[in-house]
């Protein structure tokens, strides 16, 4: 997996996330707001964390839960948590 590009790991975030929020991919920008632009509520936003962790591999601290308000956000955390 390591071996994956930027990209690649981007559209896989994208996809977890727009399965989750129910929105299309063309809805969703790299800084459009989950809650404010999508309707999400914060049982969305954990169930995406949940997602990432299980995707990824990784373990995602709650506490940074406030930096991922939307895509760019959530691919700094868990680029971070999986030291990419």
């Amino acid at each position: 997996m390591s071996n994956e590009t930027y990209e690649e790991r981007f559209e896989t975030i994208k996809d977890i996330v727009c399965d989750i929020l129910e929105i299309e991919d063309d809805e969703v920008s790299e800084t459009s707001l989950f809650k404010e632009d999508h309707n999400a509520d914060s049982l969305r936003s954990i169930e995406i964390l949940a997602a990432l962790e299980k995707e990824f591999g990784v373990v995602i601290n709650q506490s940074e839960m406030p930096r991922m308000v939307h895509l760019k956000g959530v691919y700094e955390v868990v680029s971070e948590s999986a030291g990419w």
